[in-house]
């Protein structure tokens, strides 16, 4: 399900599965790439966790340390994502199960692994004065795109966002 654009000729592709069906593994956009994950499942200081584990993956890919600002930006907003999905799962979905990031140099695919059966979505209207549900809408800007994966008879979901490499 993509939530923020249709998809392109030559654009990193369908969702794994098609309409939600299948495990995000491999990641569309980073087949090739360089995946990671960080089981999350009774973990404590997830949010932290999780954007210390991605930095240190932002590192070792060369997006830091960041010689431009916009270069600087775009990590920034890596970490910004990261927070959001993994606050969400926690406030939402049960708790996280797993993070999973990968890049292909050209594409990074952020994956949180829940046990929730909500639907995340970006609240409507949105109302930037006020405080809380703000999360999927930063995800929905900052992102290329964005979804939910489902493994029929499993319980939880994946919820993914895409996001371009710096030049």
């Amino acid at each position: 399900m993509s939530t923020t654009r249709q998809q392109q000729p030559g654009d990193a592709g369908p969702e794994p599965g098609g309409a939600g069906a299948a495990p995000a593994v491999p990641a569309p956009g980073v087949s090739g790439g360089a995946v990671r994950s960080l089981p999350l499942r009774a973990a404590s200081g997830i949010v932290p966790l999780a954007r210390d584990f991605t930095r240190q993956a932002l590192y070792d890919w060369g997006w830091l340390p960041a010689a431009t600002a916009d270069r600087r930006a775009a990590a920034e907003d890596v970490l910004l994502v990261v927070s959001e999905l993994v606050t969400n799962a926690c406030l939402h979905a049960e708790g996280p199960e797993e993070l999973r990031v990968g890049c292909d140099g050209k594409v990074l695919r952020l994956e949180v692994t829940d046990r929730g059966a909500g639907q995340p979505a970006p609240r409507t209207p949105h109302r930037a004065g006020r405080p809380g549900g703000h999360g999927m809408f930063i995800v929905q800007r900052l992102c290329m795109d964005w979804g939910v994966v489902r493994t029929p008879g499993s319980p939880g979901k994946t919820v993914w966002a895409e996001l371009a490499a710096p030049a």
